[in-house]
């Protein structure tokens, strides 16, 4: 199978294209090696280096390609609205300016680096009153530590509950605005073109490669960073807010197996799914796993940011019955061994996943 891979530098990237090479598939490696994201020096010397987002620029990589699996992208809290043109550049016109460019080449097949962001809130329910819509929290009960999401008619904390492929989407940053329109598009370039697509939803992840000192690397990397200037984890709210990290391991099997899924999907389909560890962990608990060995507890500090969700948990039975994915790093096993995996430098909003 020849694969065209975009964002092959970044952090996901990478293991997904040496899980590529290891599987003997040919591979087309695209990157933009913004500095932001990539330090000088360790360009790999057989990326093709373009903006995706120019169309022109695509002539010729994309012949003979059975499958494009799309990871580059703008990543990040995307929770300042001065950050929405950017996001709207590069993964919005991005991912447009691709899809057409396929469509030109003729490659029909597609997947596609979505994220759990496309949800916003999770799942609630209310023990007496059932499945409940995902209210916003307001900064009164924030200010007063109330955090957890409360039910529209007793006033009681909502319970959490695990997040189908079905439920609505309703993005809640930039970011993730981006993310449901890259999804948008691409269903909608398979109808239009008669081609196929999946769309990966990633949870958290971590790994070795994952960039450190920065706002956008994920919470897990600022742990680590934290620890690394000596300093204690800064925990946001409570610590009980739920989450999934998945290991990038897992995520690179979880795009062999929808390369070769996507490949037999019938022309005109689109589908998405949760990749997940389906093992849920409080930011607490990976806050305790990422310093494990370091001498310094984590602090909760009660401090929250507006715009954030309280809890979201992935399904990950679809992934399961469909592509045949479960993911086989535990978070427990996993983050304990982040603690001392090699970190990459970068500086601000990385293009690449």
């Amino acid at each position: 199978m020849k694969v065209l891979l975009t964002g092959a530098a970044g952090f996901i990237g990478t293991v997904v294209g040496e899980a590529l090479d290891a599987g003997g598939h040919e591979v087309v490696l695209v990157d933009a090696l913004v500095p932001q994201a990539h330090a000088a020096g360790t360009e790999p010397p057989d990326v093709h280096v373009l903006d995706v987002r120019d169309a022109a620029q695509w002539k010729g990589l994309l012949d003979g390609v059975d499958v494009v699996c799309h990871q580059a992208a703008l990543v990040g809290a995307g929770t300042d609205p001065a950050d929405l043109p950017a996001y709207a550049a590069l993964n919005d016109l991005g991912t447009a300016a691709l899809l057409a460019a396929m469509h030109s080449a003729g490659v029909s097949r597609l997947v596609l680096a979505s994220s759990m962001v496309v949800y916003g809130e999770g799942r609630y329910s209310c023990a007496e009153h059932g499945d409940q819509p995902a209210r916003t929290r307001d900064t009164e009960a924030l200010e007063a530590g109330e955090f957890e999401v409360s039910c529209a008619v007793c006033g009681q904390p909502l319970g959490w509950r695990p997040v189908g492929e079905g439920a609505r989407l309703d993005p809640r940053s930039s970011y993730a605005a981006s993310k449901v329109a890259q999804e948008h598009y691409s269903s909608t370039w398979a109808r239009q073109a008669g081609g196929s697509a999946i769309a990966l939803r990633y949870h958290n992840v971590y790994g070795p490669g994952m960039p450190r000192d920065t706002p956008y690397s994920g919470v897990a990397a600022m742990f680590r960073s934290a620890l690394a200037s000596g300093h204690p984890p800064q925990v946001f709210e409570d610590g009980r807010q739920m989450r999934d990290f998945v290991h990038v391991r897992d995520v690179a099997t979880a795009n062999m197996l929808a390369l070769e899924a996507v490949l037999d999907h019938a022309p005109g389909s689109f589908a998405a799914y949760n990749v997940c560890s389906g093992q849920p962990v409080s930011i607490a608990e990976v806050a305790a796993y990422v310093a494990t060995g370091s001498g310094l507890s984590p602090e909760v500090t009660g401090d929250y940011r507006l715009g954030d969700v309280r809890h979201v948990v992935a399904s990950p039975e679809l992934a399961a019955a469909e592509l045949g994915f479960r993911a086989q790093m535990s978070p427990a096993a996993g983050l304990v061994a982040f603690a001392e995996d090699p970190l990459r430098v970068a500086t601000s909003p990385a293009s690449g996943q």
